[in-house]
């Protein structure tokens, strides 16, 4: 039969109902609706204020004359290998069109880096073309011109304006056509419309940005696109887009126009440079030439060399005995201070001798101080520290301790100044070693200059003639085949994408909520729960309890009260074998606290003394009794009788009021050892009575994680009721009474599912049609509803 069950769980694990997974959703419809109307209405206000891109696009045919840019130019120089490197020539030339010089030149040519605006309610909306006034920079500093400038013109008359900052506060009026200088910028602002002849009258109001031009060369590389149609042509397609089609088309054209007058100006420039350049190199090269030896020699006699070589090897063993005598100076002056440190923390000690060179007269008084202080050692062994003989030691002691000093401080003068000298000396020498390399290296480039330049004179003279006849001629670069021309449609934004887009983020987002909310929540919700992750007989829920109450009556009419009437009639069915001589004893238990199982003894036991059977209800959680949280009962109880000698049973059984036939033993006060107590053979011969009086006996025990209680009186049962909490016990809790039942531990264990949402649990909840009360809470009308129905109002 546990395999059988065993099999059974499995297979409802490993089998996904579609449907049930759909419920889980669809119950939360309202929040997909709600998602996907805003959205969509997101969408529709991107759309209807994000400015549209429309694409410009213009095509040239690259001539092949002009091969890796300044090829035919520079033919002259083709033995140099200078070209070796250069790609083909429509690649070299896709780079040129879109170099940044040439992009710059055309926003300047064009004032494309000043941007004009009609003023909006919403957004402000750019005009290109036809504009009533024009704004001139005539002077700009590219290190002040750095920020971005925004300002609003407001039309007075023909000749006059009012101009205000982006905060719209009042810089000042001015005329039309003078020069106006505003935070470090200077402006010229004409009146278009009265240079055409127009009518000037008429007040509006324009916003003027000014943007500085690398951001807009940045913004106009980033969508400007330039490809080669095919690799078997030399023809290439420019495209860009932009807000405004006439201001794209213009840039393509303009852009066209610089590409092929940058073309002819390096042609000619070349052209003219090159020939300057021979003509130039043949008269100096040829002064070159006579004075080369003259250099070499002047050279010699100005760094006074005869042998590089020998001269450089003497210079190196010099340097080597700088550096040992260097060294020796160091070691004699850290010696001085050692000496000095000594002497001033020692009193009367013995100075170490033969450690200074022999050139300090220090040596010496050292030796008579030591001398002296060993005397006045062994004078002081007969004589005290006043004697004469020990105060004259001791004044003579300082006298030459003093001279010391004097001494020391003399032989580290002498020091310091003779490592001066030595390292004047060596840099001297250094500066002379540091110089040869580079004397040896113009000495050779000297050398090599008469060679060189005699071939490169005669050289000269041959490309001269060459030079004259492949740059005679100059002429564009490229041909245009097609003008720029702007598309009808915008390009961007994609209505049918960004609602299609809008659509599907409506319906993902609250589903992925959802199913992250329920990915990441392991507690049990309903029957399904149980049934997928438990083997134990289900034996049915109690949900929420709409009602104060806390114990049904028999006029109770809410959800709670016919859940509880349903178990009612479960449990005779459960019960139906059972011997009708002695009283069905039913056991109520949990996983943990707080799961309700005393609410539900307290009910079930309620429940069936309504129907007119004589029921007694006992509170065998001695540890952490709960029955008095709900009814009112007496401090003694079960306790007491069973730690009493002669007590009766009846003593401590009360009659629970608005029954006829509900009693209630309540738990007593709470014992030292209840697992011993409840271990005690009173307690067996306590229900071999009770069961005898009565015809149901309910028993709320202690929870079986935490305390080994149940165990012990678990023999007395006809059934346990496992007591399960909705949205409180985690579903991998479900093993502990999956073990009991397999194991057979609680006799007859069936699970009740307790606390459940029968407005979003499995089936069709309770109370569903008659009496009051009965699904109150289906009809109560939510937030997300009041707001459905004033938009379809």
């Amino acid at each position: 039969m546990n395999l059988e069950n065993d099999s059974l769980t499995t297979e409802r694990e490993n089998t996904i109902n579609f449907r049930e997974e759909l419920d889980k959703y669809l119950i939360h419809w309202k929040w997909f609706l709600l998602a996907i109307i805003s959205s969509l209405a997101i969408a529709y206000f991107y759309l209807r204020y994000e400015t549209p891109l429309y694409k410009a696009s213009s095509s040239l045919l690259v001539k092949d004359e002009r091969k890796g840019g300044a090829a035919n130019e520079l033919a002259a120089f083709a033995d140099l290998n200078l070209l070796s490197g250069v790609k083909s020539n429509v690649d070299n030339e896709i780079e040129i069109i879109k170099s940044r010089t040439l992009i710059e030149k055309t926003i300047k040519d064009l004032g494309l880096n000043i941007k004009y605006f009609n003023k909006g309610r919403v957004k402000n909306g750019e005009v290109y073309g036809k504009i009533p006034i024009k704004v001139l920079l005539p002077s700009i500093e590219e290190e002040k011109f750095n920020i971005f400038q925004s300002f609003i013109i407001e039309n007075i008359n023909k000749t006059s304006y009012k101009l205000f900052d982006a905060n719209e506060n009042v810089i000042g009026t001015f005329q039309y056509g003078s020069k106006i200088k505003v935070k470090d910028l200077e402006l010229i602002i004409l009146n278009q419309e009265a240079i055409d002849g127009k009518d000037t009258s008429a007040k509006y109001s324009m916003v003027i940005n000014i943007t500085p031009t690398r951001y807009v060369v940045e913004s106009f590389l980033s969508r400007l696109t330039v490809a080669s149609i095919s690799k078997n042509t030399s023809v290439v397609e420019l495209s860009i887009t932009d807000p405004l089609n006439k201001r794209g088309e213009d840039f393509l054209d303009r852009l066209i126009v610089n590409y092929n007058e940058d073309a002819v100006n390096d042609k000619n420039y070349i052209s003219k440079n090159t020939s300057n350049f021979i003509q130039e190199r043949l008269a100096i090269i040829s002064k070159e030439l006579d004075g080369v030896e003259k250099e070499a020699e002047s050279f010699k006699k100005e760094n006074k060399l005869t042998d590089i070589t020998s001269e450089a090897g003497l210079f190196l063993n010099n340097s080597s005995e700088f550096e040992k005598n260097i060294i020796e100076n160091e070691i004699q002056l850290s010696v001085v201070n050692s000496m000095n440190d000594y002497i001033k923390n020692n009193k009367s000690d013995i100075i170490p001798a033969n450690i200074l060179s022999t050139e300090s007269k220090a040596s010496e008084l050292i030796r008579d101080y030591n001398l002296l202080v060993l005397e006045r050692a062994k004078k002081i062994k007969n004589a005290g520290e006043q004697h004469p003989d020990i105060i004259n030691i001791n004044s003579q002691i300082a006298a030459i301790k003093e001279n010391i000093n004097t001494s020391l401080q003399g032989f580290k003068q002498t020091l310091n100044i003779r490592k001066k000298d030595l390292n004047r000396q060596k840099a001297i020498l250094d500066g002379k070693i540091s110089n040869i390399p580079e004397q040896e290296r113009e000495y050779r480039g000297l050398f090599r200059q008469q060679n060189i330049k005699e071939s490169l004179y005669l050289y000269l003279l041959q490309k001269r003639e060459e030079t004259a006849i492949s740059l005679a001629i100059t002429a564009p670069n490229a041909k245009v085949i097609d003008k720029a021309i702007s598309s009808i449609n915008p390009v961007s934004p994609n209505k049918r994408l960004i609602y299609l887009s809008a659509l599907i983020i409506g319906l993902l987002l609250p589903f992925s909520i959802i199913y992250i909310k329920n990915l990441l929540d392991t507690k049990i919700k309903n029957r399904l729960d149980i049934e997928r992750n438990s083997s134990v007989p289900f034996l049915g829920d109690v949900p929420r309890s709409d009602s104060s109450e806390e114990i049904i009556n028999a006029t109770s009419r809410s959800s709670t009260a016919e859940a509880l009437r349903i178990i009612r009639t479960n449990i005779e069915f459960l019960l139906n074998n059972k011997i009708e001589n002695n009283a069905k004893t039913i056991f109520l238990t949990s996983t943990f606290p707080k799961e309700g199982k005393t609410f539900l003894s307290l009910n079930v036991a309620g429940t069936i003394a309504l129907s007119g059977k004589k029921v007694l209800l006992i509170g065998m959680d001695v540890r952490n009794p709960k029955l008095d949280e709900y009814v009112s009962l007496p401090s003694k109880g079960l306790t007491s009788f069973l730690t009493s000698k002669d007590d009766s049973i009846d003593d401590y059984i009360i009659k629970q009021k608005g029954f006829d036939n509900f009693y209630i033993l309540p738990a007593g006060i709470i014992p030292p050892n209840p697992a011993e107590l409840l271990m005690s053979t009173k307690v067996e011969q306590m229900f071999t009575d009770l069961k005898s009086r009565f015809d149901y006996v309910i028993v709320d025990t202690a929870p079986v994680s935490l305390v080994t209680d149940t165990f012990l009186i678990a023999q007395h049962a006809d059934c346990f009721l496992y007591v399960v909490r909705a949205n409180m016990l985690d579903k991998r809790m479900l093993i502990v009474p999956n073990n009991l039942y397999k194991e057979k531990k609680l006799p007859n264990m069936s699970i009740v599912l307790n606390d459940t949402d029968t407005k979003k649990g499995y089936g069709y909840g309770y109370g569903y049609g008659y009496g009051y009360g009965y699904g109150a809470e289906v009809k109560k009308e939510t937030w997300y509803n009041k707001i459905l129905s004033k938009i379809k109002k």
